[in-house]
């Protein structure tokens, strides 16, 4: 059940830290966050050593690395490039257990395992299907989308809210973003969860063979933009160059699309879905938000929510974190879940309050470089889906507890039986 590591020791010494304690295993998440664990260590030791078995570290060349799980060190981190790295190793702690160092350096054809200058040079280009004009152009369609998904799921009566409502507004946005027929969101959707859920049985499926697959599936769509450009962002990308500002390369593309198409919908999804469950263990926050729909409500929603858990960091040169000397080719974890409930910068972070304001959350990355590129499309979809659910399907309820995915460093949730009347 999700909501119950939410609750939050009241006491840090009653949970200790224990020896080999490794906040990205999987099996730890399968069950919920480990909150008290992470209070624990905001208190006594913020930038803590994980030493890693040998499975848990594939690809990888040392043997652990520090978890940094307070707010102002997540942020520090996250803004500082000239300390700090994502292509020495890239921005995953834990890998598939095969996965080998080669596949660790092909994945820095993908934005976000660049560092400046590349990655200034890369964002600058895909950027641009993500200014605001595009972001307001797509609004009266995504809400006409938002409130036809509803409508549909609630005719059922009940259904799996993840699937069937959760995932489709991110899906139905890609693919109108990228000009793909809509009748192919689903092997999007597919293919996501194929890439994402390797640690989690219920997925028996090789994340390589997904990614072959949507590579091949834009490199065909890249192809006949080149030939018959539209208004989506594969036309824009295939035909950046045109304007003699460079374009990407062939790796750099298809790796854009992967996590454009993967994670733009995974992190939307699982923060409409644990949102909605917020909502089902707050019910005077769903009056409040039927009722008045605060603007802030979306920004609680991420911060509750925090999809994706943790990225890392890699010191490019000694220096030192919150106290703690840290040697150059150190892999640091930026456990975003933690700092999101950080008690010296939220007040009482264990409530669900969608008033919070101001609410510093660090759910779209701790700023700098690598925030989240699609922060204001995801914040208009959740805004949408809700104040669709809460106009058409007022009084949704939760049919049985929600199931979790097993990951290592995504908070998902693959499962939410509901009834929509």
């Amino acid at each position: 059940m999700p909501s119950e590591r939410l609750k939050g020791s009241t006491d840090v010494t009653a949970v200790d830290i224990p020896a080999g304690f490794d906040p990205t295993n999987p099996d730890i998440n399968a069950v919920g966050l480990p909150h008290d664990e992470w209070k624990a260590m905001r208190a006594t030791s913020p930038v803590h050593w994980v030493e890693q078995p040998p499975e848990a570290r594939a690809g990888f060349l040392d043997t652990g690395y520090w978890a940094a799980t307070r707010h102002a060190e997540v942020r520090e981190v996250s803004k500082n490039n000239e300390n700090w790295s994502t292509n020495e190793n890239g921005v995953i702690i834990r890998f598939a257990p095969d996965m080998t160092r080669d596949q660790v350096e092909i994945q820095r054809a993908m934005l976000i395992h660049n560092d400046p200058p590349t990655h200034t040079k890369m964002r600058g280009v895909v950027s641009r299907g993500f200014t605001p004009r595009v972001i307001a152009s797509l609004k009266d369609g995504l809400k006409a989308r938002a409130y036809e998904i509803v409508e549909e799921n609630a005719a059922k009566g009940s259904g799996d809210f993840v699937e069937d409502l959760a995932a489709e507004l991110p899906l139905q946005a890609i693919a109108e973003l990228l000009g793909v027929p809509q009748e192919d969101r689903k092997k999007i959707f597919e293919w996501s969860n194929q890439m994402m859920a390797y640690d989690d049985p219920d997925f028996d499926v090789d994340p390589a063979v997904a990614s072959m697959e949507i590579l091949g599936y834009f490199d065909a769509l890249a192809t006949d933009r080149r030939e018959n450009p539209r208004d989506d962002i594969v036309s824009k990308l295939v035909h950046a160059g045109d304007d003699g500002h460079g374009a990407l390369t062939n790796d750099e593309f298809g790796f854009f699309v992967i996590l454009l198409a993967v994670a733009g919908n995974e992190t939307t999804r699982n923060a409409t879905s644990h949102g909605m469950h917020a909502y089902f263990q707050n019910p005077d926050q769903w009056n409040l938000w039927k009722s008045d729909r605060p603007e802030t409500a979306v920004d609680e929603i991420v911060r509750w929510a925090t999809p994706v858990t943790v990225f890392q960091r890699t010191a490019l040169k000694d220096n030192v974190l919150g106290g703690q000397p840290i040697a150059k080719g150190d892999r640091v974890g930026i456990f975003y879940a933690s700092a999101n409930f950080d008690e010296t910068v939220f007040d009482d972070p264990f409530t669900f309050n969608i008033l919070r304001d101001p609410n510093p959350h660090v759910g779209f990355g701790g700023h700098g470089a690598h925030y989240c590129l699609g922060a204001n499309l995801a914040r208009l979809q959740i805004n949408l889906i809700f104040n669709a659910l809460a106009d058409i399907t007022p009084n949704i309820s939760l049919a049985g507890e929600p199931k979790r995915l097993r990951s290592g460093w995504l908070n998902g949730i693959k499962e939410m039986q509901v009834n929509y009347k």
